[in-house]
């Protein structure tokens, strides 16, 4: 089981930011320390080429990143400084979705310590988001001929409007985003499936509802699923507004993988969001994902 990381996951930021950004190292230690993934299964993300990046994005957009003229419109939406480090995170975070999918469709399952940065849009970025490493890899997995159906399940709190705009209504593509009414993106874009769920909702309710897409989903047949796993759905998140339990995200993340490893469908998992306060529940709830993944899989 390969899991991609890279220590440029962890951008500099201005004092006070409110992104939790140091999420990303601590999963990743903490992923080691309980020997959940093993040294030799930690695989070093790479960034991708920009002309990967433009197969989901405009020419202008991507450019506008590399050479630091994008819009302050577009960096106050997105909500991190530019820099350069920033250049180099957002390319790498692709890198890695792209490795964690060509893994996952070679050895069943894999995973990027980052990334599901599903707001963001063909020409511009928002929220924490500056490219959607979910778009670009379908897209890539389609020019590479790897894929002729793809699926995406996102289950962080907030709708995927990004990758909706990206690829919503195509026959070969799948999307699933179970996520809050009244959260954000005030303005949601169709996905294939669209399950808004009610502010306070608990475990019970929304398992089932999980349970109840994830079936439709598997019967579509997807050659591999992209798994957005975004742990904002706590009760104890700050951006969140339902009251999922740490045993409720458990038991939604078992649902999610014993469901693709009993029908044989590759999985590559995106970490996506968690802002609990404090940023230790986040870190663990992104732990537990990879407990649970491990728990299902055995040592595959």
């Amino acid at each position: 089981m390969l899991v991609f990381y890279s220590d440029v996951y962890v951008l500099p930021l201005p004092e006070g930011h409110k992104f939790p950004i140091t999420k990303y190292r601590r999963v990743r230690n903490g992923l080691a320390a309980e020997g959940i993934i093993k040294p030799h299964e930690f695989y070093l993300s790479e960034p991708v080429e920009p002309d990967i990046v433009k197969l989901a994005h405009a020419p202008h957009y991507v450019d506008s990143i590399i050479d630091g003229t994008v819009g302050t419109m577009i960096m106050r939406r997105i909500g991190f400084p530019w820099t350069r480090e920033l250049v180099v995170r957002s390319f790498t975070i692709v890198g890695g979705a792209i490795a964690s999918a060509e893994e996952a469709l070679e050895s069943g399952v894999a995973g990027n310590l980052a990334g599901g940065t599903h707001h963001a849009l063909r020409d511009a970025g928002e929220g924490f988001c500056v490219f959607n490493d979910l778009a670009v890899v379908v897209q890539y997995l389609f020019a590479q001929g790897l894929v002729r159906r793809v699926a995406i399940v996102d289950l962080d709190v907030h709708q995927g409007n990004g990758t909706a705009a990206i690829l919503g209504g195509r026959e070969d593509v799948y999307l699933l985003s179970v996520h809050g009414a009244k959260n954000y993106p005030h303005r949601k874009v169709p996905s294939t499936v669209d399950v808004d769920v009610p502010d306070n909702t608990e475990d019970a309710e929304y398992l089932a509802i999980v349970e109840r897409e994830l079936a439709k989903v598997i019967a579509w047949k997807p050659d591999i699923i992209l798994y957005q796993a975004g742990v904002d759905p706590l009760k104890e998140d700050t951006l969140g507004r339902l009251s999922l339990s740490m045993r409720g995200l458990a038991e939604r993340d078992r649902k999610v993988f014993e469901a693709c490893k009993s029908k044989g469908i590759p999985l590559s998992i995106a970490m996506g969001g968690g802002y609990a306060k404090p940023v230790e529940l986040t870190v663990e709830a992104h732990i537990q994902t990879y407990r649970v993944l491990r728990e299902v899989y055995g040592s595959q």
